[in-house]
């Protein structure tokens, strides 16, 4: 009896296995795991555009100039230093940059060039008048500022993956406005000075292609004067002269910018 019930049991246990792989021959094979592209490690690498605007602080101390005696003509004999109040300016800054960045690990270098328009224009300050100088004289006014500006600079960084701190410095140029007009006459001493720039910044990827920062520069130009427009002479007859002296020297125009800073950067991947 046994060996009856073991042999039923041993049937239907082979039925089973048997219907079994049946059925599984008849299911569709699994599908295949999803493939998961890596997510790309961010880099500073590439060139980027940009647009920047912040304040500038100007202040030129080159306020005092030596008059020689045979510079007016209704007092040739007269002599002496004109002297201006301490001229400074401040205002608005705002232009463009481009560049491009390499990141060596978390070292970034790279260069910039900008090109900038600027409000730092010094106003006509306070002049005070040597004893001598004709009565009819009027002073033009004080020298004055900056009105554009531009870098060309080397940028050394080092970067915690999207945000970036760095130095930079090179090459500075601008337009430099060396006095004011009076009575009709301009000065024609308006030149375009060199110099050397150096600040630091912090910059952040928002995302692999749009970047913010701000930056710090302080900016040196310097230039030769050759001549310098003092202001106006009456004569007896009524005609206005422009009064003119030889200034040969050299003097620095220096001034510090805080700007804020947007960039799209070309993607390398």
């Amino acid at each position: 009896m046994k060996r009856y019930v073991l042999s039923m049991l041993a049937g239907t246990a082979a039925i089973a296995l048997t219907a079994s792989a049946v059925n599984a021959a008849d299911l569709p094979a699994p599908a295949p795991p999803p493939i998961i592209a890596p997510v790309p490690i961010f880099t500073w690498t590439g060139f980027y555009v940009g647009v920047n605007a912040g304040y500038g602080w100007h202040e030129n101390n080159d306020n005092s100039i030596f008059v020689p005696a045979g510079t007016f003509v209704t007092a040739p004999l007269a002599s002496g230093v004109l002297t201006f109040g301490q001229d400074s300016g401040d205002g608005f800054v705002g232009g463009g940059q481009i560049g491009y960045n390499y990141q060596i690990g978390s070292f970034v270098v790279g260069a910039e060039a900008d090109i900038q328009w600027a409000d730092l224009g010094g106003g006509a300050g306070t002049a005070f008048v040597p004893l001598g100088f004709p009565p009819s004289f009027v002073p033009a006014g004080a020298a004055g500022g900056i009105e554009w500006f531009g870098t060309v600079r080397a940028r050394l960084g080092f970067a915690f993956d999207r945000a970036l701190i760095y130095a930079t410095g090179g090459f500075a140029y601008g337009g430099a406005d060396e006095g004011n007009g009076f009575n009709g006459f301009v000065n024609n001493n308006e030149d375009t000075r060199t110099g050397w720039t150096l600040g630091g910044g912090f910059e952040y990827a928002f995302t692999n292609n749009l970047t913010a920062g701000i930056e710090g520069l302080w900016v040196s130009l310097n230039g030769e004067n050759n001549g310098a427009f003092i202001g106006t002479e009456t004569t007896p007859f009524g005609a206005v002269l422009a009064v003119t002296v030889p200034d040969n020297r050299d003097s620095d125009n220096e001034f510090f910018v805080a700007r804020a800073k947007l960039n799209y950067k070309f993607s390398t991947y």
